[in-house]
Order: C-alpha cells, then structure tokens, then sequence
C-alpha cells in the first residue's frame, strides 16, 4: 500500500508544483511539504484535508487509504452533492517544474483561474448570501437602489 508521503509527492509531481510553492498556497511553513514527502512529519487533520482540497482528492486517496479519489470517508459526504463528480483520470507523472503562475507571472492570479476555487469562493458566497446577515445585506442594498 503506498504511503500518504509517497501519495504528496505523486501529487504534487502531477500538478508540477514545488514544494516551497505548494507550502505558501496551503498556507504552511515553507518546509512542511518537504517534511510531509519524507515521512519526517505527519500531516494534521486539517492540514491533509487543505492538501486534499488542493489535489481534489478524498482524504481517504491521500493517506493511501485507498486508490479511488472520489471515495468519501462518510455516506452523508455525497448527500448533498448536485452532481456526481467523475473520477479524474490518472495522469502521468511529470517531472516538477516551478510553480504555476499566470501570465501576468504571480501565483495569486494562477490561483484566482483556477476551477476548484471558483467553486469554492462561488459556494461561500452563496452561503454567506443565504445567512441571515446576507439576507440583511441584500435588503439593505435592495432600498439603497430603491431610493436613488
């Protein structure tokens, strides 16, 4: 069975991302990926679910757990999903290039393009929107138009 640091590395070598890189996207210390992929360190919690968010794999792929991405690691995970999300195909593994940028060349704009966080910044605000506090702010907003 493969190991959740030989599983980050696979990651991270198909995305082509460096380790430094993938650390500053995760909001880690510099060497904590490194650390991850030589089994020095073990991932938190919430630390390997930010690694699996970032990869689009389920936590239950990235320990090794299992060799279906999708899988969830509880029946009520999927109870709520629009769609089935087909399991991605498996890519070669690429030899690691340096961080993905757009072509302004800062990581930040490559990360604003990228799907999995539109969806997520599209759910949040959809959450937000439909609280009580977002329901306050749309009303508010609706009577400010109002009267112009």
């Amino acid at each position: 069975m493969i190991t959740m640091a030989q599983r980050i590395q696979q990651l991270r070598a198909e995305r082509g991302v460096s380790g430094p890189a993938l650390s500053a996207a995760l909001g880690l210390p510099r060497t904590a990926v490194e650390k991850f992929e030589t089994g020095r360190q073990t991932p938190t919690q919430d630390q390997q679910q930010k690694l699996a968010s970032f990869f689009g794999v389920s936590a239950f792929y990235l320990r090794g757990e299992s060799d279906d991405r999708t899988q969830m690691s509880d029946w009520m995970d999927g109870a709520f999903m629009d769609e089935p999300t087909p399991a991605p195909a498996p890519a070669a593994v690429r030899p690691a290039k340096k961080a993905a940028v757009s072509e302004d060349g800062t990581m930040f704009d490559a990360f604003l393009n990228s799907k999995k966080f539109q969806e997520a910044l599209r759910t949040t605000v959809l959450d937000v929107l439909r609280s009580p506090d977002g329901q306050a702010l749309i009303e508010k907003a609706v009577r400010k138009a109002g009267s112009k």
